[in-house]
């Protein structure tokens, strides 16, 4: 079996030209097309495009470089309050989906892709790469692994830079992002649901947006969307997580951490440095390994890797033909859970999780 497979992207704005470069490095994954209906960004698309040596024809109308390239796969990168629409007539043509994270902005839109892609033909994957970066895989292979016992509590810190520019200024609204906790947290509750193998039932959470983009306007209206907080989530089988977030931290040494705790001990990975450390119970550690990412997935993207490694298991699905390994369950349910924790903070309540993707 061939192993070439055409692709094309609908939306190329960073996220965009950072699934360009890693394309690049995937065996027998071709670009033919891009479509976005923003001049620059088709424009940076063609200059990055040539630096890579893709032949790629550009377009801004997404159902006519559907019908013109007919491509094998199609990675969906547009503003994240398009992804609902934009993905139903791919999914009409056939086409495998990568779509990026979150899958959609709301509930009820989550819910119907949920339902939709549940007896597709093709593969359908959602962009939650986050557990592709190489330390963090290590460090889940060793929580899965036992090495800790059954974790008990679950802890992850991001405190990083603030929301970048993007065409139009797009996610500075919640009503175009679904609120932080959706548009940024979704890959960290993810990442919950994939660490403990299980599933949140109630989030209690507090934030704010005290700091960033208090003195943007546009079009008169200031950006409403929280640049920090903690939110705090209990799982059915008894594990308690709590997410730290900060964007307004761009000094940190580190800038995510993530520990589990469980009888034995500790495990803990942070990046960007890549250590992954086991301080069992006697206090014989910490044991530190450091674990390498290679160079050109590192320097393609911004997300430590993940996006290549994402990128590689997404084709070899698609040349097998085999199921995703991140699924729009998985999408459905990290927005979920992202829009209880934004509910709990408009309101201070503890929020009960109830999933609508069982039937």
């Amino acid at each position: 079996m061939s192993e070439r497979r055409t692709y094309a992207i609908i939306g190329c704005g960073m996220m965009g030209r950072e699934h360009m470069r890693n394309l690049a490095l995937i065996d027998g994954a071709e670009l033919v097309a891009i479509a976005d209906p923003d001049a620059g960004s088709l424009k940076a698309a063609q200059v990055q495009a040539d630096a890579l040596g893709q032949k790629v024809a550009l377009f801004t109308d997404n159902a006519t470089m559907m019908a013109e390239a007919a491509p094998d796969a199609v990675i969906i990168a547009s503003p994240n309050f398009t992804h609902f629409d934009i993905v139903q007539p791919v999914m009409e043509a056939g086409a495998a989906v990568l779509l990026e994270k979150p899958m959609c902005t709301t509930l009820d839109d989550a819910l119907a892709l949920e339902r939709a892609a549940r007896n597709y033909a093709n593969l359908f994957w959602v962009g939650l790469e986050y557990r592709y970066m190489p330390p963090v895989t290590s460090f889940i292979d060793r929580v899965h692994s036992g090495e800790a016992g059954a974790i008990k509590m679950l802890a992850i810190r991001e405190h990083r830079f603030p929301f970048l520019p993007k065409v139009g200024d797009w996610n500075r609204f919640n009503r175009n992002t679904g609120g932080t906790l959706v548009e940024k947290c979704c890959h960290f509750f993810d990442l919950m649901r994939h660490i403990l193998r299980d599933e949140p039932v109630r989030v209690f959470a507090s934030g704010a947006q005290d700091v960033n983009h208090l003195e943007e306007r546009y079009n008169g209206e200031t950006p409403d969307i929280i640049d920090n907080a903690f939110v705090m989530l209990d799982f059915a089988g008894g594990a308690r997580a709590v997410l730290d977030l900060c964007m307004f931290a761009e000094g940190s040494s580190e800038q995510e951490e993530i520990s589990a705790v469980g009888p034995k001990g500790k495990l803990e990975v942070k990046l960007p440095s890549g250590f992954v450390s086991w301080s069992p119970r006697d206090r014989s550690g910490p044991f530190l390994e450091h674990i390498e990412t290679p160079p050109d997935a590192l320097a393609a993207g911004t997300h430590h890797g993940a996006t290549f490694f994402q990128q590689r298991d997404f084709h070899t699905a698609l040349v097998n033909r085999t199921a995703p390994l991140i699924n729009a369950r998985d999408g459905y349910r990290s927005v979920a859970i992202g829009a209880a924790a934004q509910h709990s903070i408009a309101t201070g309540q503890p929020v009960d999780i109830h999933y609508q993707d069982k039937d």
